[in-house]
């Protein structure tokens, strides 16, 4: 068991690198499975979740190896192959990985049976494998958890509405309309990450996106090529918080993805009067990068959060609850209730743990009230398993009265290896 330890630090200034952009990495390198030629990913993650799809694709004979921060992939196509006798391919505890692999399972010629941990089993599927049962696909089991078996083959296109808008969804169905002769169309209820269909296009393939509307045509070969990830704005949300709560903080976070489609948290704080500055916006291939500066000891305010933004600020809800519990007036956040079936039910952790700190915070069906203006005290508290929920914790230990210590702290490792030594840098 790993435990962490947070407490109000003397100065919290410096310069600091996000890891890669955790959603970009998946895709690229399922992209670069299924491409034609060699792709090389620069800045790929590696941390938990996305060394569980470069396993996954070893497993269905794609060569894929590292050098340096680099990852290459010599493509095999659309045609994978079987993973051998035991055809099992486990996506340990990351959500993207089991749902992006069922669309692209969805549309090969063999089964599988895609499993993952405990906290992965409980996690719902069914809304990726109805629509691509539309298609053809046989996946058999519970439908709305894992393990499934997934038996691919001839698909069709289809005309399908999302129900919620959910980029990992979106993308399951854009995988496997790769493999469906003719026009798979999507309609989103709201616009939710668009990494999926930059990256299409980037590998060449026919995505046409007109408003809520995403089209693809299942004709188009991928060609391997150059991917150069961004650091991950979600784990950007952990130290803009913490610049945000710690008076006199200045931290410079560099070469972060400012996709408008994930930016909204900047936004937010800003509403909420962070003193946040964009600077030095740029384009790495389709993907916007810039350099973020934030500064402590501006005053902030509860803000009313719902409606077409949470699909684009889901991950970042535990960072903006901490600003929320040290702001002044009240921050109410709703419609958000995917947080229930994330890693950890995350509203109720967020409720339980933050208000072991002293925090006036309260459960929504859908979200969280949080009263903010209350100090914070130190305490024990624990990660629930979720990476996000850790560094939640952590970041509120900076502004709370004496020492915070995260339990099961380790999760942190899926999104964001080496947190808790590039925060502790910024406090030397």
């Amino acid at each position: 068991m790993m435990i962490i330890v947070t407490n109000p630090p003397a100065r919290l200034s410096g310069e600091v690198a996000m890891p890669g952009d955790k959603s970009i990495s998946h895709r690229a390198a399922i992209m670069g499975a299924l491409a034609h030629g060699t792709t090389e990913v620069h800045g790929f993650l590696r941390g938990e979740d996305c060394l569980a799809t470069v396993r996954c694709l070893k497993a269905l004979g794609v060569e894929l190896h590292f050098v340096r921060d680099k990852l290459i992939i010599r493509g095999r196509g659309k045609h994978l192959t079987p993973p051998g006798e035991a055809p099992l391919l486990d996506a340990g505890n990351s959500g993207t990985t089991a749902r992006l692999l069922m669309g692209l399972l969805a549309g090969q010629r063999f089964g599988a049976v895609l499993t993952g941990d405990s906290s992965l089993k409980r996690r719902p599927m069914e809304r990726v494998a109805a629509p691509l049962r539309l298609m053809g696909a046989c996946i058999e089991g519970d439908g709305s958890r894992l393990p499934l078996r997934i038996k691919g083959g001839e698909l069709k296109p289809i005309h399908y509405k999302m129900p919620v808008a959910s980029a990992q969804v979106k993308t399951a169905l854009l995988l496997a309309g790769l493999f469906a002769a003719g026009e798979t169309v999507i309609e989103e209820p709201a616009p939710s990450r668009n990494h999926t269909e930059l990256m299409l296009a980037q590998f060449g393939a026919a995505v046409c996106v007109e408003g809520s509307r995403i089209s693809i045509r299942g004709e188009a070969e991928l060609k391997g090529c150059t991917v150069k990830v961004p650091g991950d704005i979600s784990a950007a949300a952990f130290f803009l918080a913490a610049g945000c709560i710690v008076p006199g903080a200045e931290i410079w976070l560099r070469d972060v993805g400012v996709n408008p489609s994930r930016a909204g948290i900047i936004d937010l704080l800003k509403e909420m009067g962070a003193d946040i500055q964009v600077q030095n916006r740029r384009m790495w291939g389709r993907e916007a990068v810039a350099d973020l500066l934030v500064k402590g000891g501006a005053p902030l305010r509860g803000v009313a959060v719902g409606g077409e933004i949470i699909p684009n600020i889901i991950d970042e809800i535990p960072a903006l609850a901490v600003v929320a519990a040290l702001a002044q007036g009240e921050t109410v956040i709703g419609d958000a209730g995917e947080l229930r079936v994330k890693e950890s039910d995350r509203i109720a952790a967020l409720a339980g743990e933050l208000g072991k700190m002293g925090a006036r915070i309260e459960e929504l069906p859908d979200g969280l009230r949080i009263k903010g203006g209350s100090p914070l005290c130190g305490a024990v508290v624990e990660s629930h398993g979720d990476h996000r929920i850790a560094m939640a914790l952590a970041v509120a230990g900076l502004a709370a009265k004496g020492d915070t210590a995260v339990r099961h702290a380790s999760v942190i490792n899926i999104s964001f290896p080496g947190f808790m030594e590039t925060l502790r840098r910024l406090t030397l």
